[in-house]
């Protein structure tokens, strides 16, 4: 499994993260988290809203009947999200939220708090009044925010004295539009739009580890890329290429992301046991330059 440094910590994790999300969905929760950890995934992705929060119970249950030892695993959650209502970066709600986390995984300390989302009410001094309390207190050892540009990010840093190592963003084959923009500069067509505010050199420059959430979907949740009729070109390169490179279109898939020197991981939502492994198999997998851009212009991207 490739490691890479957390952000601007000298923390080692798996460039794999196995999400969390549909573990209220796993046959065998026990079986999941042990075989990810066979395959060399120490990093484990959760939110306070995932399943209604049953998922991180799942996994706090699953945890203590594994063979697994909590000191040797990276726990991630995330909060600041209140479903179909609002976002909420208040400190009574980070406070809470994380100490529901806490009781729900059966543990002392989660080692990276993200925040979910932009709250657009945000009070950064209140965030960091709720950083300093839970580390503090040693129930939160690293910080970072989800889905925020580097403005939002700056303004956070304006008040939070931690540094925010990571950001959780949607990115993939068919998500590339902080690549495009990055290609398109002094351009005029729709791959210039900076829709990001170039969060790619934003994390690049500080340091910031991108974490890729469905990396193998197109479109809002519209699917997977994957095997879709809807993609004969580029299912066609993978096809060609994972067998070039003794994987899967998945495991490609996988590798495109984790060749791009943003210090970037790829997070697999999926319980079933096969595709973990060939996840996990594809890090150390390095991809040619040519052969990226070949992925990147089969999914539909052109070059100026």
């Amino acid at each position: 499994m490739k490691k890479i440094k957390f952000g601007s910590t000298n923390q080692e994790v798996s460039s794999v993260i196995l999400g969390c999300m549909r573990m209220n969905n796993a046959e065998n929760p026990v079986e999941v988290i042990e075989t990810a950890a066979a395959n060399g995934i120490n990093f484990f992705d959760h939110a306070d809203i995932y399943g209604g929060g049953e998922c991180e119970s799942i996994f706090g249950k699953a945890l203590k009947e594994s063979s697994l030892r909590r000191e040797d695993l990276f726990l991630q959650t995330k909060c600041g999200i209140v479903p179909g209502k609002m976002f909420d970066f208040s400190k009574e709600h980070i406070i809470q939220s994380v100490e529901d986390s806490l009781t729900r995984l059966g543990v002392e300390q989660v080692d990276a708090l993200l925040l979910h989302r932009p709250d657009t009410l945000v009070e950064p001094e209140e965030v960091a009044a709720a950083f300093d309390q839970l580390e503090t207190q040693g129930k939160v050892k690293y910080f970072g925010v989800s889905n925020q540009n580097p403005m939002q990010i700056e303004l956070l840093k304006k008040s939070v004295r931690q540094p925010l190592v990571a950001n959780q963003l949607q990115f993939g084959i068919m998500h590339t539009g902080m690549i495009n923009q990055g290609i398109h500069v002094n351009m005029t067509d729709a791959g210039s739009v900076n829709h990001d505010g170039a969060i790619l050199d934003y994390s690049r420059l500080h340091d910031m580890t991108i974490q890729a959430w469905s990396p193998y979907q197109y479109g809002f949740f519209e699917g997977v890329f994957i095997g879709s009729e809807k993609f004969p070109e580029l299912n066609k390169k993978l096809e060609e290429l994972a067998a070039k490179y003794q994987t899967t279109p998945t495991g490609l898939a996988s590798a495109w992301i984790l060749r791009h020197p943003a210090n970037i991981q790829v997070i697999a939502g999926t319980m079933n046991l096969g595709r973990i492994k060939e996840i996990a198999d594809a890090s150390e997998i390095q991809i040619s330059r040519e052969d990226w851009y070949d992925i990147y212009l089969a999914a539909g991207n052109i070059l100026p």
